[in-house]
């Protein structure tokens, strides 16, 4: 197989992986709806460039995350199918990365939107 055929496929297997995790776990639906509402406030709050770079950042950062906690907690299951405190352990790390960068967009997210909406809906008054 040539260089460029396996490079085509390593995206198309990619995009395979990100659908799969879509369609199957609820927390990166919740992520991606939280992606889509952002980007909607944005555009409305018409924010900055850096703003923007900012928030895609983020978006990358939990997206990516929730990637690869799937991944391991795939792994783990499969590996031990059973009961395990340490396999538990494992997924239970994994998941609270995701939570840590998720609870700390959040606040970059209320830093950069917050004063937004105060000033629009003081200027409602």
């Amino acid at each position: 197989m040539s260089k460029k055929k396996h490079l085509i496929y390593s995206f198309k297997y990619a995009f395979q992986g990100i659908a799969s995790a879509f369609k199957t776990e609820r927390n990166m639906k919740i992520h991606v709806t939280a992606v889509v509402l952002v980007t909607i406030a944005g555009l409305f709050f018409k924010i900055s460039k850096i703003e923007w770079m900012i928030c895609i950042i983020l978006f990358g950062m939990v997206i990516s995350l929730e990637l690869a906690n799937t991944a391991i907690e795939t792994t783990v299951d499969i590996a031990m199918p059973e009961k395990n405190e340490k396999a538990k352990l494992a997924k239970d790390i994994a998941a609270g990365a995701v939570l840590v960068c998720a609870f700390i967009s959040v606040i970059i997210g209320g830093m950069i939107f917050v004063p937004k909406i105060c000033i629009f809906f003081t200027n409602m008054l």
